[in-house]
């Protein structure tokens, strides 16, 4: 697996906030570090940014490459079962568990401050990888994310692929019905959403299904005129940063 990271300056031995940002459909870990301009946010408050890869890469199945929204750059944050990919499509552990481990032994990390964010498929992936290890990610945030895979096509597609028919496992990588079960700490989900976007107009996405309970208060900023490119993330991730900053009680530098 690939990923990125960014790493500000700071004093020998100091140990930094970090935040996890998970890419969309068809990208690579390059994508983020390329088009966000993230890395004046990230210096600006002192913060490591991790930015993995979407899928495995190096290994080749049958159909990985027919349809962009499966299969290679496509992983979907989720641990397959069906063969031929859970061989190695296993995403949500990946991010999880192994990433963060393989980063507090490379970077300096302070692991008491780490934040998770995403956009599109990423977004999914933030919430429902947030919500599900909230002893690893402290704050959560998403730009247009798949709230509810279970009733839109690419959720329904990746889900049904990677998981099999069985819909209580696709409940497990549902945003909307994870908030509801959640009981960890209080939490706040920041969530901006173009409302131009073609994705969100084709229900794809279903922003209105993030409810607020009483243990996540969830945020869900309808920007007018923004689409679901990289300029809608551009315009708004210093907010997103400000968010995580607050969230991780970290003061910009």
């Amino acid at each position: 697996m690939t990923f990125g990271a960014y790493i500000p300056d700071h004093q020998d031995g100091q140990r930094l906030p970090a935040l996890y940002y998970l890419s969309g459909l068809t990208c690579t870990h390059a994508n983020f570090m390329e088009k966000s301009g993230f890395q004046r946010c990230a210096s600006n408050f002192g913060m490591i940014v991790v930015h993995p890869d979407t899928s495995p890469r190096g290994v080749d199945f049958p159909g990985d490459s027919d349809s962009w929204d499966f299969g290679k750059g496509a992983g979907f944050y989720v641990d397959a079962t069906e063969q031929p990919w859970s061989a190695h499509y296993k995403m949500y552990s990946y991010v999880s568990s192994e990433l963060p481990e393989l980063v507090k032994t490379l970077l300096p990390v302070d692991t008491e401050k780490i934040g998770i964010f995403g956009h599109s498929m990423g977004g999914h992936g933030a919430i429902t990888i947030g919500l599900k290890h909230p002893d690893v990610f402290k704050s959560i945030s998403a730009f247009a994310p798949i709230c509810h895979p279970l009733a839109c096509p690419w959720g329904q597609k990746a889900l049904k692929g990677y998981l099999g028919d069985d819909k209580k496992k696709w409940e497990q990588y549902d945003s909307s019905l994870l908030l509801q079960d959640y009981n960890g700490p209080p939490r706040k989900l920041l969530v901006d959403q173009g409302a131009s976007d073609s994705f969100l107009l084709a229900g794809q996405l279903q922003p209105e299904s993030l409810q607020s309970t009483n243990a996540v208060n969830v945020d869900v900023r309808m920007q007018p005129d923004y689409d679901h490119s990289y300029y809608f993330i551009a315009s708004f991730i210093e907010d997103h940063f400000k968010f995580h900053a607050d969230a991780l009680k970290v003061e910009a530098l």
